[in-house]
Order: structure tokens, then sequence, then C-alpha cells
């Protein structure tokens, strides 16, 4: 496979993989690593393969395709593509919290000798290299890393960046309990995205939306919160997203814990999962959690004993009883008992219904 047939190959996966049929995109991209003899072309599919894997979640693979990349950088014998590849290196071992791996590999992009990408990489770096130290918990170190991508941002005019910065400084004042700029950053990065936004990927807007939810919730505002994180969800879901899957289903529990409904939180998480599992064909885990779900129901008796609808899925008029189960007014009415048709305590008084 020639230098040209190579670009339109990697031309042909990039478009599957925006129009979200990723696996296809994939197997292009693979055919490209085992066929194409041009070596920058096999470098720029290793990159496509490395972001891929990372927004699917599938870490090991990313850091797999980021080591081949190095190794045809050195091939080529090219700074830049050695700037790239080394930060690609350390964006997978972000990703598997291997945060030392990560900034020992950020400290040898900053190392290298001048390169036409510094300028627009080095701004990634520092970002990167902040993201680590805050998984460390050396927040010093981690702000002065992120106010470095920041001002490369601003010195570039990168507002992608700029958004993806703000995101991280959302974490870091979350985690230094700084909550009023927890949720200013990630407004900050969701102004960006309706500005500028229109042609980048969804994933930014469904970032800076979980941020969002995220400070809401550890403000309070519970119901801002619900809403900006079911909105990161339907993206998440939309595109395949599964580490960020995993966060909104963390973040609606803790929405829940906050309400202090622990059983729907429970109930929320099931029903999440069984639609992730029902779109990715895993029947195992999807008959699993279907179970479960009921399981929840059936703990939380989320439905009328008497005629077995569920309740609180329309507006319906209900009455608990002194023994604390609940029903329909009008199954109640109807049955003609007095006593509760689940427990059967002879607890309801006359004219208690």
């Amino acid at each position: 496979m020639g230098q040209d047939q190579t670009k339109q190959q990697i031309a042909k996966g990039l478009q599957l993989y925006q129009s979200n049929q990723t696996e296809k995109a994939l197997q292009v991209w693979t055919k490209v690593l085992e066929k194409s003899s041009d070596l920058v072309g096999r470098f720029r599919v290793l990159g496509c393969l490395v972001t891929a894997h990372s927004e699917m979640g599938r870490y090991k693979e990313m850091l797999k395709f980021a080591v081949v990349q190095i190794d045809t950088a050195r091939e080529l014998e090219d700074a830049d593509f050695l700037l790239e590849s080394y930060l690609n290196l350390a964006r997978s071992n972000e990703k598997l919290c291997e945060f030392h791996k990560t900034i020992s590999y950020c400290k040898t992009c900053l190392g290298l000798p001048g390169t036409r990408a510094a300028t627009q990489l080095g701004g990634q770096v520092s970002l990167s290299m902040g993201n680590a130290f805050l998984g460390l918990s050396l927040f010093q170190k981690a702000l002065e890393s992120f106010e470095k991508a920041l001002r490369y941002a601003h010195n570039n005019d990168d507002t992608m960046l700029e958004c993806r910065v703000c995101c991280s400084l959302g974490s870091f004042y979350a985690q230094v309990k700084d909550y009023e700029k927890a949720l200013f950053f990630p407004c900050k990065a969701a102004e960006l995205v309706n500005d500028y936004g229109k042609g980048w990927s969804l994933k930014y807007r469904a970032m800076s939306q979980y941020h969002m939810a995220v400070a809401y919730r550890l403000l309070g505002h519970l119901g801002s919160a619900m809403e900006c994180c079911e909105e990161s969800m339907k993206i998440a879901l939309q595109h395949g997203d599964r580490p960020l899957q995993a966060l909104c289903l963390l973040c609606f529990a803790d929405i829940h814990r906050s309400r202090g409904d622990l059983e729907l939180s429970q109930l929320k998480l099931h029903c999440l999962s069984e639609s992730i599992y029902r779109s990715r064909g895993l029947q195992r885990e999807l008959r699993a959690h279907v179970v479960r779900f009921h399981e929840c129901v059936e703990e939380t008796e989320l439905y009328c004993g008497l005629c077995g609808e569920s309740i609180g899925e329309k507006n319906s008029r209900l009455q608990a009883l002194p023994c604390s189960h609940i029903f329909h007014l009008r199954c109640l009415q109807n049955n003609g008992t007095r006593s509760c048709p689940n427990c059967h305590r002879s607890s309801m008084k006359p004219g208690f219904v």
C-alpha cells in the first residue's frame, strides 16, 4: 500500500469514526498497519488508533499502539513525530493512573530540542502533566501546570485546549473544596463549546456538562446537577464513550445519595447499566443487571401491591398506610379490606382511606 492509498484509507477510517461506526474504522486502520509501507502514514494511523482506544476506555490497547508509534517515530528520525509519540505515551500512562510515568514522559517531551510541534503540543504536555500531579494530590504543581497550559492556549488561540484545561481546573477546585470555582471553570468550558465548538467532537460538550454536574452537586444544586449529568450521559452513550459513561453513573449515584434516596441510586445505576450492556450486545452482563434492576424494584416496593402497576411512572393519587406500605388510593377503595393487603396487619382504621 503506497502513500496515496494510505492517506485515502486513513481518511476513510476517520469518516467512519466520526459517524460512530467505530469498529469499522478500527478495521480500516488495522489493515493500513498491516499493508502500508509508508512510515509517515503508519505513524498517523497509529495516532488515530491511540485516540480511538482512549475514547473507548481501552487503555492497555492505547498504550500498546503508543509504544509502536514511538518506534515508528524513531525510524523516521523526526523530532516532531517523536514529541507527538511521547505525548501519546504520557497520556496512555495517565489513563492507566501511572502518574509518575506520565510526568517522566512529559518531562521528556519538554526536554526535546526545539521542534515545530512544540508550540502546538506544549500546552497539551502541560495539561497531561497537571492531570498527573492532580492524581498524585500534588496540588501546587498541578495548578502551575494547568496555568502554563492555559497560557499556551491563550497565546495560540487554541480554544479546544482551553476547554480541556477548564475542565481539569474544575476537577482541581472540586478536590480542594472551592466549589464556586469548581463550577466556574466547567461553565467557561461550556461557553467555549457553544461559541466555537461547531466543528468539534461532541465529547467536549459532554465533558463540560459532566464537570458542571459534579460542581452543581457539591454546591447542593441537585436539579441542575441531574440535568447536566443526563446531557453528558446521552452524548456518552451516543458515542460509545465508556469512561465517561462510568463517571456519569457514579455522578448519578452521588446525586441520589445527596438527596437521601439510596435505593433509587442503585436502581438508576442498574437501569443505566442495562442500557449500556444492551447497546453493546453483552448478554450475560445485561441479564445480570436486568435481574438486579427488578430485585431493586421489589426491595424498594416501587409498585402497587394490589394492581401490580409501577408507582411513580405517572401522576396517581397514592395512600400510605400506618405500616408504611403504599398503594394506589383507588385500589384500596376498591379492595374493601380493613387490613393491609401486603402484611395483613389490621392497621386500616375506619375512615382511614
